[in-house]
């Protein structure tokens, strides 16, 4: 059995701990507190009563010790302070304060009660019997209010949080989106206040369901980031689960309130000696958040609200402009394509974007109701919307005007009600049901966001530029992308949970449980809808000449027919017992199964089915999986903890791959396409133009295509199809690690973690088959029956390594650190970066298109070394001054060199039809190179102020991003390869990363009451 004296050796060094901590339950949105009362002679203090109160809101929860020596709480509120009071009528009382728990936390109290003639109630603080770093049994990183409140968190996200813990890389010269171990962030899930809040559609690269974090920064009271945990409660990822927990009100009224500034002026205009232009640009926010009682002790309400008043800005222009990134097109080529554009097309091609101003709403709404001891309900309203300005054709070899651009946005609403009980000491349940619902937005510049209906077709003008190798050949967009002429998205999910846990007299504590997820899709996508042209040259362009023209809609002449309208059910069941095998061994182990239903079905093709012989109306239904679970505590000493175990996880998927196969059936609408010698000589008919302009190329369609395709001929692009035989894609998780405190108080953790596949989701080409071997080694292809993008299973399994150390410490100086490397190596056979089928095939770096073969993971990071510094201080004397860093240096992310766009083609002849510059050469693997490491550090110093009243606290701050580019304009800079593919010879394989290289610097002020 574990004695208190370890935990009064090591309390400060835990109190102040910063990062790694104790089990987290995942998708919870409260805290657990358990524990061993013994009497003095080490013998179980049963009947001693424990009563646990949480002093800000006055709510009381009472257990009884069982005959074991055991208790346990649940569904307690996230944060504190709490005060236990061990009340026996026959050893001297306890009382401890200041008990803060962690989002998830199960934290424990172990006593040893003393004779009641000597002591008549022993008073302690929590910090002097608990320790969050102990209990473990698989890796997480949790991070609490003063985390957020301190770090240099220049964005306002919890991605500016969880970067500290040296597992989880934030992709800031992208999506900024969030990737564990080595996985991409599509298979992450991200629930706030026990609702999923991550993509369920799958369109962002970022993990969000909206353009930003979809909650106010202000309203998080904790964050916790499981990656391999072993609870069975937890699902719907496997690459790692990320929680955040809402503030609640209290018996006292407090709040906060902020605003914060940047602009261009606070921004680097200089990069390894050059020059660079930025486009102006000014960004504001602004919020508050308040909480305070409607009925003491009893309802409270919290809300915090948050604006964004900012822009997007663009790194990229032509040769000698100056940009970020300048790419190989001169200033001449630009204006006489502009001039072109408006003279001959009658269109403004726009200008090369600089900057674009965007916005971004945030409001939280929570009630929390004590409705008596036993039962608390609480129930928090979420609202985002924002948008921003995105380039969808962005490659190192392609360039676009402003009018290519498109908006991008989204609105989203979740309502959740929790209900918590404790129907007797040994029984508690949580019941929460759920509804969020979002409305996204995708619309070209030119377009006013009715689907079909935007003003101008889609052009490119390629132009090569005479490089032997190809490496420097240019594409130039203009118009309408041809992935938002029809696009619209709604989706509509609702959940229902119920948790159970049941304290057996002999220790035991099992928990059961059923969730339920509703989802319904609506998603119109089809691209060309407008027209898509292609120009050889920019002589063609200039002449109208030598022009391909691609034409996408529905058979029937209405668009909406072409819409994906579906859903689909997700259950859960799942039971766990935990218990201590031996007094130093805790075991976890239990079985989740999952299980999926629909009766929607895709339209039939009969060509495909006449060609395989079975139906490409395949869905998910009755696709399951069984995933065991079991997790290891093991106490070696006073000193470390031992920790393991073993699972299987699921989940992460985006539902837009399904998506596909409802919507590209190649039964209502298709594509067509032609090449027309002139398009302004008369040879061509045009119709379906749009109100208001002269009839023409982009902003008519040539009347022989729009015949086509009211005759049903579309049959230029590949239907998408489920394999009837899919199975759930699942990860098995092995993880060990170690606890380890020092008698100097340093905290060291050690945490090794081996993933491996099965059944990855990936994308094959059908309808050809191997018929031998080119000259140069690659398969060669024949057509052999009906051509279809099939979502099936790879039967290659994928291993990936992680291995951790982080070491944490604070000093009674106000300093404190946390320092952390990672060593990763992680596996996919197919990254899935993309929405479409068909960019998930083409868009990874292959010797055969159809290889199940597992390389290097697109998002893995091999090396990552972390540093977390805080240091408070008075250099004003009463008043407060917070210094804190965060500082980065990381190997870079891989790349792999291929062939061009035409090389790689022509080494296929077309079949598959493949449009991308994806081909490697044989002898060569996936993702083989690697960008250059990347060092950063970035600062925020924060100055209490006198405030209006001395109970109030009032701070101003300023934070540095890349602090380290402010110092020199040649450190700080994140160079890496676009979309993880680099045509062989080219001269700037990995550009410059404009948003994460340059220094920016934002002024703010904080009020607190």
């Amino acid at each position: 059995m574990r004695t208190s004296a370890k935990f009064s050796r090591i309390a400060a060094a835990v109190a102040l701990s910063i990062g790694l901590s104790s089990t987290a339950m995942a998708q919870v949105t409260s805290s657990e507190l358990n524990g061993k009362i013994m009497g003095p002679q080490g013998n179980p203090a049963a009947g001693t009563v424990v009563t646990v109160t949480h002093v800000p809101t006055g709510a009381v929860k009472t257990v009884t010790v069982n005959s074991g020596g055991t208790f346990s709480l649940r569904g307690l509120r996230v944060g504190g302070p709490y005060t236990v009071v061990i009340d026996s009528d026959e050893f001297a009382d306890q009382t401890i304060n200041d008990v803060y728990l962690e989002l998830g936390e199960s934290a424990s109290i172990e006593r040893t009660l003393e004779p009641a003639a000597q002591y008549e109630n022993i008073v302690v603080t929590g910090s002097q019997v608990s320790s969050l770093s102990f209990g473990q049994t698989g890796p997480v990183a949790s991070f609490d209010l003063s985390t957020l409140q301190e770090a240099p968190a220049i964005n306002r996200d919890i991605t500016d949080i969880v970067r500290i813990d040296p597992r989880i890389y934030v992709d800031e010269g992208g999506s900024n989106g969030i990737q564990c171990a080595g996985k991409s962030p599509r298979f992450n899930s991200l629930t706030v206040d026990g609702v999923r809040m991550n993509d369920l559609f799958g369109l962002n690269s970022n993990g969000y369901p909206t353009e930003r974090m979809p909650f106010s920064f202000d309203a998080i009271a904790g964050v916790s980031v499981e990656i391999a945990p072993f609870d069975v409660i937890y699902g719907g990822f496997s690459a790692c689960n990320i929680s955040a927990v809402s503030k609640t009100g209290t018996n006292e009224v407090h709040g906060t309130a902020f605003y914060d500034f940047g602009s261009d002026s606070l921004r680097g205009d200089s990069l390894e000696g050059d020059d660079i232009t930025l486009g102006g640009y000014t960004e504001k926010r602004y919020g508050f958040s308040v909480g305070a009682p409607l009925i003491k002790d009893k309802l409270f309400i919290f809300a915090a609200y948050e604006k964004l008043e900012g822009a997007n800005t663009f790194d990229r222009g032509a040769i000698g402009s100056g940009a970020i990134n300048e790419v190989a097109i001169s200033q001449e080529q630009l204006e006489t394509i502009q001039s072109v554009s408006q003279s001959l097309y009658n269109f403004d091609a726009g200008s090369v974007p600089s900057s674009l101003a965007n916005e971004d709403e945030k409001l939280l709404i929570k009630l929390d109701w004590n409705i008596n001891d036993q039962h608390r309900f609480a129930f928090t309203y979420n609202y985002n919307d924002g948008n921003n300005f995105a380039e969808s054709d962005g490659d190192a070899d392609e360039f676009e005007l402003s009018s290519h651009l498109y908006e991008r946005g989204a609105e989203l609403q979740t309502f959740v009600g929790v209900l918590y009980s404790d129907w007797t000491d040994k029984f508690s349940t949580e019941i929460r049901v759920s509804r969020t619902e979002l409305d996204n937005l995708q619309r070209s510049m030119y377009g006013n966001g009715t689907p079909g209906d935007n003003d101008f077709g889609e052009i490119k003008i390629e132009l090569g530029n005479e490089t032997e190798d190809n490496a420097d050949d240019l594409v130039v967009y203009l118009g309408s992308d041809d992935s938002r002429q029809s696009n619209q998205l709604d989706w509509e999910a609702m959940s229902l949970m119920f948790r159970g846990n049941y304290y057996f007299d002999n220790g035991h504590t099992l928990t059961f449980g059923y969730e339920s997820d509703d989802l319904d899709i609506y998603n119109l996508f089809v691209q060309h809808s407008e027209t898509s042209i292609t120009f050889e040259s920019l002589e063609d362009f200039e002449n109208g000449t030598n022009a391909e023209i691609e034409y996408g809609y529905a058979y029937s002449g209405n668009l909406l027919d072409r819409a994906a309208e579906w859903g689909f059910k997700s259950q859960s069941v799942y039971a766990q017992d935990e218990f201590y095998l031996t007094d130093d061994l805790k075991v976890v182990a239990g079985l989740r199964y999952d299980w999926i239903t629909t009766s929607d079905r895709p339209v039939e093709n009969t060509e495909f089915t006449d060609s395989y012989g079975y139906s490409n109306t395949a869905n998910l239904d009755g696709v399951d999986l069984l995933q065991p679970r079991i997790g290891l505590n093991y106490t070696l000493s006073d000193s470390t903890e031992l920790r393991g175990g073993v699972g299987l996880f699921s989940g992460g998927n985006p539902n837009v791959w399904m998506t596909n196969n409802y919507q590209n059936t190649n039964v209502l609408g298709g594509e067509v396409e032609g090449t027309y010698a002139n398009l302004f000589d008369g040879s061509i008919t045009w119709v379906n133009t749009e109100d208001g302009v002269t009839a023409g190329p982009g902003y008519s369609v040539p009347s022989d295509l729009d015949a086509a395709m009211d005759a049903g001929e579309g049959d230029n692009f590949e239907s998408n199809n489920l394999d009837p035989d899919f199975e759930m894609p699942s990860e098995w998780k092995i993880s060990a690690g170690l606890t380890h405190i020092t008698d100097e108080d340093y905290v060291f953790n050690l945490d090794l973690l081996v993933s491996i596949t099965q059944d990855q989701a990936m994308i094959k080409y059908k309808g050809i088959e191997a018929v031998g071997l080119t000259e140069e080694g690659y398969i060669d292809y024949d057509r052999n029956g009906y051509g279809s993008l099939e979502l099936t299973n790879s039967d290659e399994t994928s291993t990936s390594y992680s291995l951790t150390a982080v070491m944490n410490k604070a000093w009674d100086n106000g300093i404190s650190v946390v320092a952390g490397y990672n060593y990763s190596h992680a596996e996919d056979t197919q990254p899935m970066t993309s929405s479409v089928a068909f960019s998930n095939y083409q868009y990874r770096a292959f010797t055969n298109p159809n290889e199940d073969v597992s390389s290097l993971s697109d998002w893995n990071i091999a090396h990552r070394f972390t540093l977390d510094f805080r240091y408070t201080t008075e250099l004003i004397d009463g008043y407060d001054t917070t210094f804190s860093a965060f500082a980065v240096a990381q190997s870079g992310r891989p790349y792999s060199l291929v062939y061009s766009k035409n090389e790689g083609n022509a080494i296929f002849g077309f079949t598959p039809y493949l449009d991308s510059g994806s081909v490697l050469p044989i002898g060569a693997e996936r993702n083989d190179e690697e960008s250059p490491w990347w060092t950063k550090v970035d600062i925020a110093v924060r100055q209490d102020v006198p405030a209006f009243h001395k109970d109030h606290s009032a701070q101003v701050f300023f934070v540095i991003d890349n602090f380290t580019n402010m110092l020199n304009d040649d450190w700080g800079i994140l160079e890496e390869a676009s979309f993880n593919t680099v045509t062989i010879g080219s001269s700037n394989p990995t550009p410059r990363q404009g948003d994460a290289s340059l220094w920016e610097l934002r002024l703010g002020v904080n009020y607190r009451f």
